[in-house]
């Protein structure tokens, strides 16, 4: 297939360039010459933050090492050793928790999936320290999800009470709830979706039908099957508008293993994940020299991924961190369009409606007996009105 895609690279940073060579070195020996010519150019600080930000240090340093280009001077080699080091302590201090919360929840009976983290790193990547991890994600039952609060609270967890609820919408409003632990400094993502509202996906069962059993350890830790992965992995980072390349890498290596690709077509066209599917091959083939295959067509016919593709690139030339607020205001702005234009149409009829649902917000302006919350209904519009009248008022 024609690997021309209409992604726009040529107004990147050197050093956003050279680190994007260097992860694609695998791929293409050629880039040689390239990596060379942006070794002089370097702002090594630069490309230091560029490294951290993007959570690709450990396949930077893996790179050099191997390679063991001339130019790179040895403060940079030795700080990307160092937080190597750290990220291998960091991956098996979650790999050991990640073991025991496995063993907690079978003895349980709770059924689980973890989705990201130590069990990807191993399939992907070969070696867990070649990927970074903060936390840990599983995905549960809603059925079983009580259970599994408990039981994370009897092992020392503590929940972040961030949720807020009116009539339950929680359930359908959100997809996991987040837990600390105090003494080990590990946090727990417990899904119950994969994805936020409005997404489409599969049910719990068919994703445990499909399961794979890890390597990792001699205990069974079950992860989610290839495509399903792959389903996951390209809604999520979609989803943040792929503002770290380590979830591109993530799609490189997985694209490279043995994929059913009929089936892929299949389930992504079932779930309307098509085209966030050919979003990210566009953007690893051109940001990371993956190859186009011609299994792959399906995903690339539509100009809509190429488009989504060219959109993701305003994340690619910043640093942005959609996690840590403020967000500026113009990042904002376009992040909710963005968002807004991974929607199929029926998603977003139903993202529009759910404007209508009573929200957290109408509780507090008016506090109503639980009995009568159903009165939220009729008077959100008004209530939304009283409010952003309110805040112009005082702005």
């Amino acid at each position: 297939m024609n690997n021309d895609v209409t992604v726009h690279t040529h107004d990147l940073t050197s050093e956003l360039r050279l680190l994007l060579a260097l992860l694609a070195m695998d791929q293409d020996a050629d880039l040689t010459f390239e990596i060379s010519e942006l070794l002089r150019e370097a702002d090594w600080n630069q490309f230091i933050k560029l490294a951290r930000h993007h959570r690709v240090f450990p396949s930077i340093n893996r790179t050099m090492q191997a390679r063991r280009f001339e130019g790179i001077p040895t403060f940079v080699k030795q700080l990307f050793h160092r937080d190597y080091y750290r990220n291998t302590l960091q991956m098996l201090a979650l790999s050991g928790e990640m073991e025991q919360l496995a063993k907690s929840l079978t003895d349980k009976g709770i059924r689980s999936l973890f989705l990201k983290g130590p069990v990807i790193a191993a399939d992907l990547y070969g070696d867990v320290s070649l990927r970074t991890s903060c936390d840990l994600d599983l995905l549960i039952p809603l059925s079983e999800l009580e259970q599994a609060e408990a039981l994370f609270i009897e092992l020392g967890y503590v929940k972040d009470d961030y949720i807020e609820s009116v009539l339950n919408d929680w359930k359908w409003r959100h997809h996991h709830i987040i837990f600390n632990h105090p003494t080990k400094d590990i946090k727990v993502e417990v899904h119950w979706r994969l994805n936020p509202f409005p997404s489409k996906e599969p049910c719990f069962d068919e994703l445990w039908e499909r399961k794979r059993v890890s390597s990792l350890i001699s205990r069974p830790i079950y992860y989610l099957g290839r495509e399903d992965l792959f389903l996951f992995l390209v809604s999520h980072g979609a989803r943040h508008g792929w503002s770290r390349l380590r979830w591109l890498l993530d799609i490189k290596y997985l694209v490279n293993q043995r994929m059913d690709w009929p089936k892929l077509v299949r389930l992504l066209k079932k779930h309307h994940y098509l085209h966030l599917g050919g979003q990210a091959l566009f953007l690893a083939s051109r940001l990371l020299s993956i190859p186009l295959r011609e299994e792959m067509k399906p995903l690339l016919t539509s100009r809509r991924a190429e488009w989504l593709a060219e959109d993701a690139m305003f994340y690619v030339h910043r640093m942005i961190n959609l996690h840590t607020p403020p967000i500026p205001k113009d990042v904002d702005a376009y992040h909710k369009r963005y968002l807004f234009s991974l929607l199929t149409n029926g998603q977003r009829v139903r993202f529009m409606a759910s404007f209508f649902f009573p929200y957290p917000e109408d509780a507090k302006t008016l506090p109503l007996p639980k009995p009568i919350h159903f009165l939220y209904f009729p008077l959100r519009p008004f209530l939304w009105l009283w409010r952003k009248t309110r805040k112009q008022a005082y702005s």
